[in-house]
């Protein structure tokens, strides 16, 4: 029963490893779209690429995530993490619907806090507040302004280059700067993955602790987000390329640059799990303001910010409301 139950949780796990991808892909490939960098079919592929290579560079990320719960060994716990996943999933799969760009990692983290208070799990809130909390109020703020000086620099060293010849070059350079964004997605988001399949596997009495990720873990992780990254995003590909901001090749550029770096800083250096779907919005935001704070949709912006910060407390709700359903049902 055990292992059926374990097989389960795996498996439900790469299925939201999967809606990760095609909730998230437009992340790394809408501003890239919009600006004709590349077209939407090369975009969905080199994304779905530089997904899978990006899930092999780290397993910090998988860690942090290991470490939320103090999972309970057997059935209960691997409930705990199925509820998880089916809190996770339905966020992603309601933001998805209305086109909103949520955070699939804050989904994740609000459905093993949700489902964990509903099973009395004990949760490592200092560990939630440190590696989670901070990271998402500060992240969006560092995209932002560094993406906004970084334009400020551009549009400066830039001023007397020919804006035809300059746009058909920074095109070039957007599909650099995309495959640098998809990378880094793929070494936050299937990280996060990783790390519930490990949960799992301890619950299940497979594994110790959660400090080591088998190899066909990561295989199957990278294998998942790559294949819902081709799938596609569209809905909220509209939202990121065009609905906030009219973007030129050189402010995609600056976007996807800065929201690359901010992502490869947190999973190498701090091992936080930030939201790819934050940094690369406040990024667009960033570049976007310096034609002028106008040109910003502000309005869009807040229905964007507003779904930010009902990500977790929506997710665990619903994460706590799947364990009231699957607990009796498994246990």
């Amino acid at each position: 029963m055990e292992l059926v139950i374990v097989v389960c949780v795996v498996v439900v796990a790469l299925g939201f490893d999967y809606t990760n991808g095609f909730h998230d892909a437009a992340n790394a490939i809408a501003t890239s779209v919009s600006t004709r960098a590349l077209t939407p079919g090369a975009a969905l592929l080199m994304a779905a690429v530089m997904n899978f290579v990006g899930a092999f560079l780290g397993q910090g990320v998988a860690r942090t995530i290991g470490e939320i719960l103090d999972i309970e060994v057997g059935v209960p716990g691997m409930v705990v993490v199925m509820a998880a996943l089916l809190g996770a999933i339905t966020w992603n799969l309601v933001t998805w619907w209305f086109g909103l760009p949520s955070s699939s990692s804050h989904a994740l983290i609000g459905g093993l806090v949700g489902a964990g208070l509903a099973s009395s799990t004990d949760v490592s809130w200092a560990h939630v507040v440190d590696k989670v909390v901070v990271p998402m109020v500060v992240s969006p703020l560092v995209g932002f302004g560094i993406a906004f000086a970084l334009m400020l620099g551009i549009l400066w060293l830039f001023r007397r280059a020919n804006p035809h010849r300059t746009n058909r070059r920074f095109r070039y350079a957007q599909t650099v700067s995309a495959a640098a964004m998809a990378l880094g997605h793929g070494l936050q988001d299937a990280q996060k993955t990783m790390g519930v399949i490990v949960l799992a596997l301890v619950a299940g009495g497979y594994q110790t602790s959660t400090d080591h990720i088998p190899v066909w873990v990561v295989l199957a992780a990278a294998a998942a987000i790559s294949l819902g990254t081709y799938a596609g995003g569209w809905r909220i590909m509209r939202t990121l390329g065009r609905r906030i901001i009219e973007l030129d090749p050189a402010r995609g550029f600056a976007a996807e640059s800065t929201a690359a770096g901010v992502l490869y800083t947190t999973a190498f250096v701090f091992e936080a799990p930030v939201s790819t779907t934050h940094t690369i919005t406040s990024a667009i935001m960033g570049a976007g303001a310096t034609r002028r704070l106008s040109a910003v949709r502000w309005g869009v912006a807040r229905t964007i910010v507003a779904a930010w910060f009902l990500t977790i407390p929506m997710a665990a709700l619903v994460g706590a409301l799947a364990y009231g359903v699957v607990h009796p049902l498994l246990e």
